[in-house]
């Protein structure tokens, strides 16, 4: 029997977790009532009141609902749902959670999901679970499932979805204990980060760090797998580094579309985690079809990736100050890393007979970088391609070398 918290504002949705409730208790299950709301009295009895929430977050309940401001009630509660989700999970008390709500509700609770850390299951059914869900989600796995309806009473498909959605975090919760690996088994995890103009590169990279003993988890360098990736390392779950995909910061500079934020490369510097560092498709912008590249960039070298996607060769003066910006990021480290250049190429498209060849502007990102990387960092120049089975491998090894003395 596992213990599923249903997160919500009981005063305008208590009927409807009310249901959920009934439904993961007839399966077994114990149901933990947190009550959000800030208007009337809740609809559903709450095992943990609002008042409660808002003390154990710091709030003064009574005089923030005093200020009838909605928008700032939201934000208060919000902050105050991820205090205490954080602090029944970190004391076992709750093995799963599940949301009903609108587009406040939906604030509320996944900002309390948010809190949670990965693997730990989240469910929030919404009305908003259909459109772009990226500032809901986050880097969480948290499960968005559309309401269909509104979340306003009970009908023939709200009873519908909720049932399943009952069923669905009970399974989750479930299967997540059926799943959990004995300590024994779990190998030094290393991320790594990888773009199909890369894929070659790291899938060597991977064979060789697991046939040493690892487990190497892949991140897509979209933006949101970096900073997914950059979160992973910041958990504190990571041995180690792979980070020979860097072009997030290609988008990051000239305004594409796949861009990690500024802090991207930070994690392991600051942690002090074993790292490869490498300028993987630093040669490339993503936009999105032809018609949405900026007028500035008219006359600029462009290749066509699908429909969607419009790729931009950066020049040598971006490639200089691209060199400029992962040299100091690399320069926050406090632990063991590497600088790996790829001569020959940093993508399959930058290699010579390809679109994106470009030797003046691979010089320019390859002294930058030199210059302005910390004299102690050590700096590996490999004469191939990024694909190539030498480079690959020469990441690989200066990964394990630098892991050695922790293992």
């Amino acid at each position: 029997m596992k213990t599923i918290a249903l997160l919500g504002t009981m005063d305008t949705k208590g009927v409807e977790h009310g249901f959920v409730a009934a439904q993961i208790r007839a399966r077994g299950h114990r149901t933990l009532v947190i009550d959000l709301g800030t208007d009337g009295p809740p609809q559903l009895a709450p095992d943990i009141f609002r008042e409660e929430v808002a003390r154990l977050a710091g709030l003064d309940l009574a005089a923030l609902v005093a200020r009838h401001d909605r928008g700032e009630c939201v934000a208060a509660m919000a902050g105050a749902a991820a205090v205490v989700l954080a602090k029944l999970q970190a004391e076992g008390k709750i093995d799963g959670v599940i949301s009903l709500g609108g587009g406040g509700g939906t604030a509320l609770a996944t900002a309390g999901m948010r809190a949670l850390p990965l693997g730990f299951p989240k469910l929030m059914v919404s009305t908003l679970a259909s459109g772009n869900t990226a500032q809901y989600v986050g880097v969480k796995d948290i499960v968005m499932m559309p309401s269909i309806v509104d979340v306003a009473g009970l009908n023939r498909i709200s009873r519908a979805v909720l049932t399943r959605a009952a069923g669905a975090i009970c399974g989750m919760v479930e299967s997540a204990a059926a799943s959990a690996p004995a300590s024994g088994e779990d190998r030094p995890i290393i991320v790594a980060s990888m773009f199909g103009n890369t894929t070659d590169c790291v899938q060597k990279a991977k064979t060789i760090l697991q046939g040493a003993g690892f487990e190497v988890l892949v991140f897509h360098a979209t933006g949101i797998g970096g900073k997914t990736m950059e979160s992973i390392i910041e958990s504190g779950l990571v041995a180690g580094v792979l980070d020979v995909t860097t072009t997030e910061w290609a988008d990051e500079l000239c305004g594409g579309f796949l861009g990690a934020g500024p802090t991207r490369l930070e994690s392991a510097a600051r942690r002090g985690v074993p790292a490869i560092v490498a300028p993987g498709c630093l040669d490339m912008v993503n936009f999105h079809a032809p018609e949405t590249v900026p007028a500035k960039f008219a006359g600029r070298t462009f290749y066509k990736h699908n429909p969607q996607v419009t790729l931009m060769r950066t020049n040598a003066a971006e490639c200089a100050q691209l060199g400029q910006i992962l040299a100091e990021k690399v320069n926050l480290s406090t632990g063991p890393v590497t600088v790996l250049l790829p001569l020959r190429a940093i993508s399959v498209i930058s290699a010579p007979g390809q679109p994106f060849h470009d030797p003046a502007a691979d010089a320019a990102l390859f002294a930058a970088i030199k210059a302005h990387l910390r004299p102690d960092i050590r700096v590996l120049e490999v004469d191939a391609a990024i694909n190539d089975a030498a480079f690959a491998e020469a990441c690989a090894q200066a990964l394990l070398d630098q892991l050695a003395p922790a293992k």
